[in-house]
């Protein structure tokens, strides 16, 4: 068993930088006006507009602080809720949500959300860099299952419970939820403890063949990426991060937290995104 984290100790792998209220009104919709639309309300369309797209067990209101560090430093920010059913079909959803918006895009995913981002980036020539925390990063033909046991590590299928829900052709499927007794210790080790109760209480189940599909498109391979290596997660073991973050061939940070990264560590989180839009902004 693994002591509550205390201190928060970040490096830099210097591949290129040196260097988790209500989510609908604190953190947005996601929106489906025309681009045009999108220019008036945000204004240029020149500066990257910041996409969040929250994992399993999580929903939009987990991004909150770094949110709140986005829009200090005066970037237009996005946080759509991911209806996690399934990586193609939540893949399309955010791709939707990437059309409406006009100028460039830094895409950002968090723990399964990192597959969709890479999926629904693909041949989207308005995303400029994508940026994974604590994420999934897989290949064409990869699932998140799959990626997940390819190193020793996680405790997280000891720590879910399964329910089942109504399919539209009749049945019922799986959907998995992490237990609210082992919530904090297995997802937010170090968040305070009414904090990770009340994600416990809210967070989103995602279905068991979404976990299992593989991936049809990788935009890691074309798109300048970065990473966030959580050196304490439970879900994804760091080693199978690290892993992807170099075969990505990403811009690399570690630090020292839970997989609730976002949460625990929002500076961290909020850098990393910002020196992506730093590049995106150099580049032009």
């Amino acid at each position: 068993m693994n002591p509550p984290i205390s201190r928060r100790t970040v490096t830099a792998s210097l591949l290129g930088i040196a260097a988790l209220g209500t989510a609908s009104t604190a953190l947005g919709t996601p929106a489906v006006a025309s681009g045009r639309d999108q220019v008036r309300a945000h204004g240029s369309p020149e500066e990257p507009t910041v996409v969040l797209v929250h994992g399993a067990f999580a929903d939009a209101s987990s991004w909150r602080a770094v949110v709140e560090r986005l829009l200090r430093q005066g970037h237009r920010v996005v946080a759509p809720a991911l209806p996690l059913r399934g990586l193609a079909s939540d893949a399309a959803y955010i791709r939707s949500v990437l059309d409406g918006i006009a100028g460039p895009i830094v895409l950002v995913g968090h723990s399964y959300g990192g597959a969709v981002i890479s999926q629904a980036a693909a041949d989207a020539p308005h995303v400029k860099a994508l940026v994974f925390i604590a994420a999934f990063v897989p290949d064409i033909g990869e699932s998140a299952l799959q990626l997940t046991g390819r190193f020793p590590g996680s405790t997280l299928g000891q720590a879910t419970a399964t329910q089942y829900y109504p399919l539209a052709g009749g049945g019922r499927g799986e959907e998995l939820v992490i237990r609210k007794d082992l919530f904090r210790k297995q997802f937010a080790a170090g968040v305070p403890t009414r904090t990770a109760q009340v994600m416990a209480a809210g967070q989103r189940p995602i279905t068991l063949a979404a976990l299992q599909e593989p991936a049809t498109a990788a935009a890691w391979k074309k798109i300048p990426s970065w990473y966030l290596v959580a050196t304490e997660d439970r879900n994804i073991p760091p080693a199978a991060e690290r892993w992807m973050a170099e075969r990505a061939r990403a811009r690399t940070v570690s630090v020292r937290a839970p997989h609730a990264v976002s949460v625990s560590d929002p500076q961290v989180v909020g850098d990393l995104i910002l020196s992506a839009a730093r590049s995106v902004r150099s580049s032009r």
